[in-house]
């Protein structure tokens, strides 16, 4: 469903249990940027009805996530570290098409979205399959769900608002060049990506 070229690399899941509160506290600051990056797409689109209609419940919905996340951390007598560099996140930026119509920088947003969300929601099922705590798998079996339905929208608002065959062109070139920025990235366990 989600597209992946890559599947994240098996070891992940137990580096990731080895450094829980890193994984927590990077955790946290991806449920935090995901808001804010809602709220961006609609400031920056607010004459977009349903990109405005579906992100703003998204919004709540992910700072409510982070509100859990630092829950979940307080339970665990844990600590909510310094926000680290995402080195993912960062080379999928820096793969946007640059310059163009504002029309393109939406679709880059859109796609650039959609990609995190499906990554993420991969991380989290393999947390909620693998990691050794079982409130932890319920913990992140939920967030699988909800990552594959904001993976969803993001694809659905691009084909909504541009040709499907552009955005299945352009999407294909994003699930290739993400697969060789997994291929590339060290398999940290404290981060989530």
């Amino acid at each position: 469903m989600l597209g992946l070229k890559l599947p994240s690399d098996p070891r992940w899941v137990n580096l990731a249990e080895k450094s829980l509160e890193e994984i927590l506290t990077d955790h946290a600051y991806c449920e935090q940027k995901a808001a804010t990056s809602c709220i961006t797409l609609i400031v920056s689109f607010p004459e977009r009805t349903r990109l405005v209609k579906e992100l703003a419940p998204i919004v709540t919905e992910e700072w409510g996530h982070f509100r859990l996340v630092l829950r979940e951390l307080e339970k665990r007598n844990l600590k909510l570290g310094n926000q680290r560099k995402d080195m993912y996140v960062r080379k999928l930026l820096d793969f946007q098409k640059k310059g163009g119509s504002r029309d393109s920088h939406l679709l880059e947003r859109l796609l650039t979205f959609a990609l995190i969300e499906a990554r993420s929601c991969e991380r989290f099922r393999l947390l909620s399959l693998h990691i050794s705590d079982d409130s932890l798998k319920e913990f992140y079996h939920s967030f699988m769900v909800s990552e594959a339905g904001h993976y969803r929208l993001f694809i659905d608002l691009a084909n909504e608002y541009f040709e499907p065959e552009l955005v299945k062109k352009r999407w294909n070139e994003y699930l290739e060049f993400e697969a060789g920025v997994m291929e590339t990235l060290e398999v940290r366990g404290d981060r989530i990506h």
